[in-house]
Protein backbone atom coordinates (compact mmCIF):
# COMPACT_ATOMS: atom_id res chain seq x y z
CA UNK A 1 0.00 0.00 0.00
CA UNK A 2 3.01 2.29 0.28
CA UNK A 3 4.59 4.20 3.14
CA UNK A 4 2.34 6.63 5.03
CA UNK A 5 4.74 7.98 7.67
CA UNK A 6 8.52 8.04 7.50
CA UNK A 7 10.96 9.50 10.00
CA UNK A 8 14.67 9.61 9.24
CA UNK A 9 17.29 10.13 11.96
CA UNK A 10 14.79 11.94 14.18
CA UNK A 11 16.43 13.40 17.29
CA UNK A 12 14.82 15.22 20.21
CA UNK A 13 16.78 16.63 23.11
CA UNK A 14 15.73 18.16 26.41
CA UNK A 15 18.85 19.95 27.55
CA UNK A 16 21.47 17.26 28.01
CA UNK A 17 18.92 14.43 27.79
CA UNK A 18 18.49 12.80 24.39
CA UNK A 19 14.92 11.47 24.51
CA UNK A 20 14.88 10.25 20.90
CA UNK A 21 18.19 9.56 19.19
CA UNK A 22 18.56 9.34 15.38
CA UNK A 23 15.42 7.25 15.09
CA UNK A 24 14.53 5.98 11.63
CA UNK A 25 10.99 4.63 11.41
CA UNK A 26 8.30 4.00 8.82
CA UNK A 27 4.77 2.63 8.76
CA UNK A 28 2.88 1.26 5.78
CA UNK A 29 -0.66 2.30 4.94
CA UNK A 30 -3.48 0.29 6.52
CA UNK A 31 -1.15 -1.58 8.86
CA UNK A 32 -1.14 -2.03 12.64
CA UNK A 33 2.26 -1.36 14.19
CA UNK A 34 3.30 -1.21 17.84
CA UNK A 35 6.09 0.68 19.57
CA UNK A 36 7.24 -0.91 22.80
CA UNK A 37 10.05 -0.43 25.29
CA UNK A 38 10.74 0.09 28.99
CA UNK A 39 9.54 3.21 30.79
CA UNK A 40 11.52 6.23 29.65
CA UNK A 41 12.41 4.66 26.30
CA UNK A 42 11.13 7.67 24.35
CA UNK A 43 7.86 6.24 23.05
CA UNK A 44 5.52 9.08 24.01
CA UNK A 45 8.17 11.65 23.06
CA UNK A 46 8.14 10.09 19.60
CA UNK A 47 4.35 10.52 19.44
CA UNK A 48 4.68 14.12 20.58
CA UNK A 49 7.22 14.82 17.83
CA UNK A 50 4.99 13.31 15.14
CA UNK A 51 1.96 15.33 16.25
CA UNK A 52 3.76 18.66 16.60
CA UNK A 53 3.75 18.98 20.38
CA UNK A 54 7.54 18.92 20.24
CA UNK A 55 9.72 20.26 17.46
CA UNK A 56 12.51 17.88 16.56
CA UNK A 57 16.13 19.00 16.76
CA UNK A 58 17.44 16.93 13.86
CA UNK A 59 16.13 14.68 11.13
CA UNK A 60 13.11 14.60 8.84
CA UNK A 61 9.51 13.43 9.14
CA UNK A 62 7.30 12.92 6.10
CA UNK A 63 3.59 12.11 6.25
CA UNK A 64 1.75 11.10 3.10
CA UNK A 65 4.66 12.46 1.06
CA UNK A 66 4.77 15.86 2.79
CA UNK A 67 7.24 17.14 5.37
CA UNK A 68 5.58 17.90 8.70
CA UNK A 69 8.66 19.26 10.47
CA UNK A 70 7.84 22.68 11.92
CA UNK A 71 4.09 22.35 11.40
CA UNK A 72 1.73 23.11 14.28
CA UNK A 73 -0.48 20.52 15.94
CA UNK A 74 -3.63 21.78 14.21
CA UNK A 75 -1.93 21.74 10.80
CA UNK A 76 -0.80 18.16 11.37
CA UNK A 77 -4.28 17.15 12.51
CA UNK A 78 -5.79 18.59 9.34
CA UNK A 79 -3.31 16.56 7.26
CA UNK A 80 -4.70 13.38 8.82
CA UNK A 81 -2.93 12.43 12.06
CA UNK A 82 -4.95 11.99 15.25
CA UNK A 83 -4.09 10.59 18.65
CA UNK A 84 -5.30 9.48 22.05
CA UNK A 85 -3.43 9.81 25.34
CA UNK A 86 -2.17 7.52 28.08
CA UNK A 87 -4.25 9.52 30.55
CA UNK A 88 -7.72 10.05 29.10
CA UNK A 89 -8.28 13.65 28.00
CA UNK A 90 -11.97 14.16 27.39
CA UNK A 91 -14.07 17.25 27.94
CA UNK A 92 -15.59 15.79 31.08
CA UNK A 93 -18.41 18.33 31.46
CA UNK A 94 -19.55 17.91 27.87
CA UNK A 95 -21.75 15.14 26.54
CA UNK A 96 -20.39 12.28 24.48
CA UNK A 97 -22.11 13.78 21.43
CA UNK A 98 -20.44 17.15 22.02
CA UNK A 99 -17.03 15.51 22.46
CA UNK A 100 -17.40 13.91 19.03
CA UNK A 101 -18.38 17.27 17.49
CA UNK A 102 -15.23 18.84 18.95
CA UNK A 103 -13.17 16.20 17.16
CA UNK A 104 -14.73 17.22 13.84
CA UNK A 105 -13.58 20.83 14.10
CA UNK A 106 -10.42 20.48 11.96
CA UNK A 107 -12.53 19.23 9.03
CA UNK A 108 -15.36 21.79 9.24
CA UNK A 109 -15.41 24.65 6.75
CA UNK A 110 -17.93 27.02 8.32
CA UNK A 111 -16.64 30.34 9.65
CA UNK A 112 -17.69 32.19 12.78
CA UNK A 113 -19.62 34.60 10.55
CA UNK A 114 -21.54 31.70 9.09
CA UNK A 115 -22.39 30.50 12.57
CA UNK A 116 -23.37 34.01 13.69
CA UNK A 117 -25.77 34.57 10.80
CA UNK A 118 -26.89 30.97 10.40
CA UNK A 119 -26.10 30.73 6.71
CA UNK A 120 -27.48 27.90 4.62
CA UNK A 121 -24.06 26.26 4.19
CA UNK A 122 -23.45 26.42 7.93
CA UNK A 123 -26.83 24.88 8.75
CA UNK A 124 -26.20 22.13 6.22
CA UNK A 125 -22.77 21.37 7.65
CA UNK A 126 -24.13 21.31 11.21
CA UNK A 127 -26.82 18.81 10.18
CA UNK A 128 -24.27 16.59 8.44
CA UNK A 129 -21.96 16.80 11.46
CA UNK A 130 -24.76 15.69 13.78
CA UNK A 131 -25.53 12.69 11.57
CA UNK A 132 -21.85 11.75 11.45
CA UNK A 133 -21.52 12.13 15.23
CA UNK A 134 -24.40 9.71 15.78
CA UNK A 135 -22.80 7.27 13.33
CA UNK A 136 -19.46 7.42 15.13
CA UNK A 137 -21.07 6.92 18.53
CA UNK A 138 -22.72 3.78 17.21
CA UNK A 139 -19.45 2.59 15.63
CA UNK A 140 -17.53 2.91 18.91
CA UNK A 141 -20.29 1.18 20.87
CA UNK A 142 -21.88 4.21 22.53
CA UNK A 143 -25.23 4.21 20.77
CA UNK A 144 -27.92 5.82 22.91
CA UNK A 145 -25.38 7.54 25.17
CA UNK A 146 -25.06 10.80 23.27
CA UNK A 147 -26.53 12.87 26.10
CA UNK A 148 -24.40 11.30 28.84
CA UNK A 149 -21.67 13.51 30.27
CA UNK A 150 -18.24 12.12 29.46
CA UNK A 151 -17.27 12.01 33.14
CA UNK A 152 -20.22 9.71 33.90
CA UNK A 153 -19.20 7.03 31.41
CA UNK A 154 -17.53 3.81 32.65
CA UNK A 155 -13.77 3.73 32.14
CA UNK A 156 -13.89 1.49 29.08
CA UNK A 157 -16.51 3.69 27.42
CA UNK A 158 -14.38 6.76 28.08
CA UNK A 159 -11.55 5.09 26.19
CA UNK A 160 -13.90 4.35 23.31
CA UNK A 161 -15.18 7.91 23.30
CA UNK A 162 -11.64 9.27 23.12
CA UNK A 163 -10.98 7.06 20.10
CA UNK A 164 -14.30 8.16 18.58
CA UNK A 165 -13.36 11.81 19.01
CA UNK A 166 -10.03 11.13 17.29
CA UNK A 167 -11.84 9.36 14.43
CA UNK A 168 -14.14 12.35 13.99
CA UNK A 169 -11.29 14.19 12.28
CA UNK A 170 -11.13 11.41 9.65
CA UNK A 171 -7.46 10.57 10.23
CA UNK A 172 -5.34 8.50 7.91
CA UNK A 173 -3.05 7.65 10.84
CA UNK A 174 -4.30 7.07 14.38
CA UNK A 175 -1.82 7.06 17.27
CA UNK A 176 -3.03 5.16 20.33
CA UNK A 177 -1.08 5.69 23.56
CA UNK A 178 -1.69 2.67 25.82
CA UNK A 179 -5.32 2.15 24.76
CA UNK A 180 -5.88 -0.79 27.16
CA UNK A 181 -4.22 0.76 30.23
CA UNK A 182 -6.29 0.17 33.36
CA UNK A 183 -8.69 -2.25 31.69
CA UNK A 184 -9.78 -5.62 32.97
CA UNK A 185 -9.23 -8.71 30.74
CA UNK A 186 -12.70 -8.51 29.15
CA UNK A 187 -12.34 -4.82 28.33
CA UNK A 188 -8.85 -5.43 26.97
CA UNK A 189 -10.06 -8.19 24.66
CA UNK A 190 -12.95 -6.02 23.42
CA UNK A 191 -10.67 -3.05 22.81
CA UNK A 192 -8.18 -5.22 20.93
CA UNK A 193 -10.89 -6.42 18.56
CA UNK A 194 -12.17 -2.85 18.23
CA UNK A 195 -8.73 -1.62 17.16
CA UNK A 196 -8.66 -4.30 14.46
CA UNK A 197 -12.02 -3.01 13.21
CA UNK A 198 -10.61 0.50 12.89
CA UNK A 199 -8.19 -0.81 10.30
CA UNK A 200 -10.39 -3.42 8.67
CA UNK A 201 -13.61 -1.36 8.43
CA UNK A 202 -12.24 2.18 8.05
CA UNK A 203 -8.85 1.59 6.45
CA UNK A 204 -7.18 3.59 9.22
CA UNK A 205 -3.47 3.00 9.79
CA UNK A 206 -2.81 2.28 13.48
CA UNK A 207 0.34 3.03 15.46
CA UNK A 208 0.15 2.17 19.13
CA UNK A 209 2.19 2.29 22.30
CA UNK A 210 1.21 -0.58 24.55
CA UNK A 211 2.66 -2.32 27.62
CA UNK A 212 0.35 -5.34 27.56
CA UNK A 213 2.40 -7.88 25.61
CA UNK A 214 -0.63 -10.05 24.92
CA UNK A 215 -2.20 -7.14 23.07
CA UNK A 216 1.04 -6.24 21.27
CA UNK A 217 1.79 -9.77 20.10
CA UNK A 218 -1.82 -10.48 19.19
CA UNK A 219 -2.58 -7.38 17.14
CA UNK A 220 0.68 -6.11 15.63
CA UNK A 221 1.90 -6.84 12.14
CA UNK A 222 5.22 -5.20 12.96
CA UNK A 223 6.88 -4.06 16.19
CA UNK A 224 9.56 -1.45 16.85
CA UNK A 225 11.39 -1.55 20.18
CA UNK A 226 12.94 1.55 21.74
CA UNK A 227 15.38 1.79 24.63
CA UNK A 228 16.88 5.07 25.81
CA UNK A 229 15.51 6.77 22.72
CA UNK A 230 17.14 4.40 20.25
CA UNK A 231 15.68 1.63 18.14
CA UNK A 232 17.10 -1.68 19.32
CA UNK A 233 14.89 -4.03 17.34
CA UNK A 234 12.25 -4.15 14.61
CA UNK A 235 10.38 -7.14 13.28
CA UNK A 236 7.42 -9.49 13.46
CA UNK A 237 5.96 -10.42 16.88
CA UNK A 238 7.66 -13.83 17.03
CA UNK A 239 11.04 -12.27 16.24
CA UNK A 240 10.66 -9.58 18.89
CA UNK A 241 9.46 -11.99 21.56
CA UNK A 242 12.71 -13.97 21.44
CA UNK A 243 15.13 -11.14 20.61
CA UNK A 244 17.99 -11.10 23.18
CA UNK A 245 18.41 -7.31 23.09
CA UNK A 246 14.71 -6.78 23.74
CA UNK A 247 14.65 -9.27 26.60
CA UNK A 248 17.71 -7.64 28.14
CA UNK A 249 16.06 -4.21 27.92
CA UNK A 250 13.00 -5.50 29.78
CA UNK A 251 14.48 -8.07 32.16
CA UNK A 252 18.08 -6.97 32.60
CA UNK A 253 21.48 -8.26 31.57
CA UNK A 254 21.86 -12.02 31.82
CA UNK A 255 18.18 -12.81 31.26
CA UNK A 256 18.35 -12.95 27.47
CA UNK A 257 20.18 -16.27 27.31
CA UNK A 258 17.29 -18.34 28.59
CA UNK A 259 14.12 -16.24 28.41
CA UNK A 260 11.42 -14.93 26.11
CA UNK A 261 9.00 -12.10 26.74
CA UNK A 262 6.02 -13.52 28.61
CA UNK A 263 2.75 -12.97 26.77
CA UNK A 264 0.41 -15.52 28.37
Amino acid sequence: MGTLLEANKMTKRFGGLVAVSELTFSIERESIVSIIGPNGAGKTTFFNCITGFYEIDEGTVFFDGQSIVGKTTDQITKLGIARTYQNIRLFSNMSTFENILVGMEPQLKSTWLGALFGTRNTRKEEKEAAIEADRLLEFVGLRGKGDVLARNLPYGDQRRLEIGRALAGKPKLLLLDEPTAGMNPRETAETTEFIKRLRDDLGTTILLIEHDMRVVMGISEDITVLDYGKQIAKGKPAEIQSNPEVIEAYLGRGAAASATIEVS
